[in-house]
């Protein structure tokens, strides 16, 4: 099992997923996003292949539109 902090909220896994994974468990698939993995930016090119480790941080930003 695994813990992850998740924009300050521990969640745990029972797997290493991937940052793909987790964004399609969170519904967050196709929405613009800025993702930084333990406190630099992850391209997201690398969603499909960052798996997620022990103790990792995360900050996920969903951009909102309006006007």
């Amino acid at each position: 099992m695994i813990s992850v902090s998740i924009n300050g909220k521990v969640r745990q896994f029972d797997n290493s997923i991937t940052i793909a994974t987790l964004l399609e468990q969170m519904q967050l698939t196709g929405k613009r996003i800025a993702l930084e993995l333990n406190g630099e930016i992850l391209p997201r090119g690398q969603f499909n292949q960052q798996l997620l480790a022990d103790g990792d941080q995360l900050e996920i930003v969903v951009a909102v539109g309006g006007g």
